[in-house]
């Protein structure tokens, strides 16, 4: 579990020092902007997470795209803001906490844990486009 907040813990801490080493106004927003770009990589930032078994499942009942991702990865962070208000039709499920979502990431990513990693009914995108994603739904 702390594994899945340390991108955040570690940004809101650094917002934190720097904040009081710089000092006064300039410290507050430095503070700010740290704490604001810590929000947007925790893992509240996404759709509810599901486990690999429960998004299958879900998957073979109405053949949405299961999309595997983890905390504090830029490139799931750049796939869910694309998708924006869509996101909520995909089935999400965070590596970090569901070892059989991350065991089918390896298997699908050359023994990696390269997210985003897409899966449809038939096939399976590593680090795709967003704009591929869209298409898929």
């Amino acid at each position: 579990m702390t594994r899945r907040w340390q991108s955040t813990t570690f940004l809101v801490a650094i917002g934190v020092l720097g904040g009081f080493w710089i000092g006064s106004l300039p410290g507050l927003a430095f503070f700010a902007v740290f704490v604001v770009f810590g929000a947007l990589v925790s893992p509240r930032a996404f759709p509810h997470s599901i486990t690999d078994a429960e998004a299958r499942a879900a998957q073979a009942t109405d053949g949405h795209p299961i999309i595997y991702w983890r905390p504090g990865c830029p490139f799931c962070l750049r796939l869910r803001g694309s998708l924006a208000r869509q996101a909520g039709r995909y089935h999400w499920v965070d590596i970090w906490s569901d070892p059989d979502g991350a065991a089918t990431v390896r298997s699908i990513a050359d023994g990696n844990e390269t997210v985003p990693t897409v899966v449809t009914v038939s096939e399976s995108f590593v680090n795709p486009s967003p704009q591929l994603v869209r298409n898929l739904n």
